[in-house]
């Protein structure tokens, strides 16, 4: 049975062992296989990863994941200096676009921070790059949702004019794009990046 590819490394087979989290549907699967934990570099891929994780708060990942393609329209593929002229009209267009969880608050905080990122020196990604700790993996029980790092990166951001931004919101942000690798001890992924 051959294997397929993502960007030229084979994809496991479906029984290969992996964090608890992306068994529970297909859709988890191919983002744990393909996507999270691995590095995310640029300011504005960084900026959608961060956008989502806040549009997620309170929600299930599933729901965002499922919804990823109308964000990216919605918010012009989250391009930081697009996003950031958007004005209220934007606004209500956004929040009449029945693809994406139609939250002022988040909407709003998306394109203030769009605003914020803007206006970085050295770029969003140098930034939240800075606050990553040494990899490592380690057993489900022990992946936290927040550290110390993840608390400083939002009281950065905060301090950037960033809204909608918690430690729990950057920690997942700091996982999904490689900062941290917490593929749980036994996932094929696990300390391979």
């Amino acid at each position: 049975m051959s294997e397929s590819t993502v960007d030229g490394v084979p994809r496991p087979p479906a029984d290969r062992p992996r964090c608890g989290w992306a068994t529970g549907a297909p859709e988890y699967l191919a983002y744990h296989d393909e996507e999270w934990g691995r590095a995310v570099r640029g300011d504005d891929a960084l900026f959608e990863r961060l956008s989502l994780e806040a549009f997620q708060s309170g929600l299930s990942w599933l729901t965002i994941l499922r919804r990823r393609p109308a964000f990216r329209t919605a918010f012009g593929g989250f391009v930081i200096e697009t996003v950031s002229g958007y004005d209220e009209s934007d606004v209500d267009r956004l929040l009449a676009d029945t693809g994406i969880i139609r939250n002022r608050a988040k909407v709003e905080a998306t394109i203030r921070n769009a605003r914020a990122a803007r206006e970085i020196p050295g770029g969003l990604a140098a930034v939240l790059w800075s606050f990553a700790p040494a990899r490592r993996s380690r057993p489900l029980v022990e992946v936290p949702a927040t550290t110390p790092e993840s608390a400083a990166m939002a009281r950065e951001l905060k301090r950037r004019g960033f809204a909608f931004v918690g430690p729990t919101t950057a920690y997942a942000m700091m996982q999904a794009t490689g900062m941290v690798d917490d593929h749980v001890e036994g996932c094929w992924l696990a300390g391979s990046r």
